[in-house]
């Protein structure tokens, strides 16, 4: 006998409340500019290292892993193929790209001990083109699609609102690389409709709007924005016919030039942006294919990105009260949880983890609230973490043979027979 103790589930275990890392806060912590940057410290999502730079707790982290899920998805769909590229790069690509200058200050450069200069990747335009370039020969092996999610690093002068601008972030980036533009359009319209998706199951309401590329090249882009009382950005938008148009300081419209309606200005926050690059990035790294009549021509590109972490800040804007966050059903870290009203108690102690169980066995992400603590205390911390039903167990319920369910979002509150509570919470949460 080796003396240790006997194997239990760790799932289950891992799943109580005492058994994670969920530092909640009562106050709003000084640092935070904005409801998102605030809710996401009181929910103990995150907490900041530095400025600009944060860890992800574990509901910030299961969080930032179902957004992650659904845009693998919904990459997945289109065709496109995960890899993940280096976050470490030669600064010599972006010479030759002519974006080391146009970044400036915002990329972070440094020599390692070998003299070599280096930089941590803002992004990945360059890397990627290098890559293709090197396995990329004949239009018969065009078009290709590759993503990936990963952590960009950027110098920002001032980091603002938590993880809207932040130095260390993360982002899906894709890369669409065709033999002519008849195939960019058709990749770009593929991740177009992807994008409509993505923002769609995160729960979000947003605009599309074509844009400037800016330093990313070519000549058509678009971007998808969420209002946001946190938003650095701005549209003035037509409440009679929808126009749209980016907001600039030096604007002096005041009516829609369609319908002449008065235009309302709304603050908003980038989650994403597309670029038809075209052959920007191929011409001056070199990559090119042979044709069907053997002639060289440079591969035609599309650029396609997600601020993931900053998906969260958005999510939060829009999904929120006066009681805590208000989660989307994919996006939320659990999708019950289980409030037991006094963990002294045998009987109700014992229903909470049977319909743990049960739920968990059911693949229904649940976590336990198993801590001593008042009621009060647990109801204020349920609505805070915006869990989107919580299950709530008591004497006076029990002896009724009953339990009771509160919906997050609408608040509304059902009892139902503690016999009939598993079936009916699984059709519930897979609606």
């Amino acid at each position: 006998m080796c003396g240790c103790a006997p194997k239990r589930d760790k799932k289950l275990e891992l799943m109580f409340w005492s058994k994670t890392f969920i530092p909640t806060l009562r106050h709003i912590p000084q640092e935070a500019e904005s409801i998102s940057h605030q809710l996401m410290l009181r929910a103990g999502l995150v907490r900041m290292l530095i400025s600009g730079v944060y860890m992800y707790l574990p509901l910030g982290l299961k969080v930032l892993s179902n957004i992650e899920r659904i845009i693998r998805e919904e990459m997945n769909k289109c065709g496109a193929v995960e890899v993940l590229l280096s976050a470490l790069q030669p600064l010599e690509l972006w010479q030759k790209s002519g974006r080391d200058e146009m970044m400036g200050e915002v990329m972070i450069r440094f020599t390692d001990r070998k003299g070599r200069k280096l930089c941590l990747g803002p992004t990945h335009e360059e890397v990627v083109t290098f890559l293709v370039k090197g396995h990329i020969s004949s239009y018969r092996q065009l078009p290709v699609v590759l993503y990936q999610i990963q952590t960009k690093f950027r110098d920002e002068i001032r980091p603002r609102f938590g993880l809207v601008r932040a130095c260390e972030f993360i982002m899906k980036d894709a890369y669409s690389f065709d033999k002519d533009e008849n195939g960019l359009e058709k990749n770009y319209q593929k991740m177009f409709c992807a994008y409509k998706r993505i923002f769609k199951r995160c729960g979000l309401n947003f605009y599309i709007i074509e844009a400037d590329p800016g330093v990313m090249g070519g000549d058509v882009s678009h971007e998808f924005m969420v209002p946001a009382k946190a938003g650095e950005d701005a549209i003035l938008r037509c409440p009679k016919c929808n126009y749209i148009k980016i907001f600039k300081e030096e604007t002096n419209l005041l009516s829609c030039p369609k319908c002449t309606e008065g235009l309302e200005k709304i603050n908003t926050l980038e989650i994403g942006h597309i670029f038809k690059l075209k052959t920007k990035y191929s011409l001056s790294l070199g990559a090119y294919f042979l044709d069907r009549d053997g002639k060289q021509k440079p591969i035609v590109m599309g650029c396609y990105g997600i601020g993931v972490s900053r998906l969260i800040s958005a999510i939060i804007e829009q999904n929120y009260d006066a009681e805590g966050i208000v989660w989307p059903k994919e996006i939320s870290p659990f999708k019950v949880i289980i409030i037991p009203l006094n963990t002294r108690e045998k009987l109700i102690m014992q229903t909470a983890k049977d319909i743990y169980e049960h739920l968990s066995k059911s693949s229904v992400e649940v976590i336990l609230d198993d801590r001593d603590e008042q009621a009060g205390v647990k109801f204020k911390d349920a609505d805070l973490l915006g869990i989107c039903l919580q299950i709530v167990i008591g004497k006076e319920l029990l002896n009724r043979n009953n339990i009771e369910l509160r919906w997050r979002k609408d608040k509304k509150i059902l009892k139902i027979k503690k016999s009939q509570a598993i079936s009916y919470i699984k059709r519930i949460i897979d609606e």
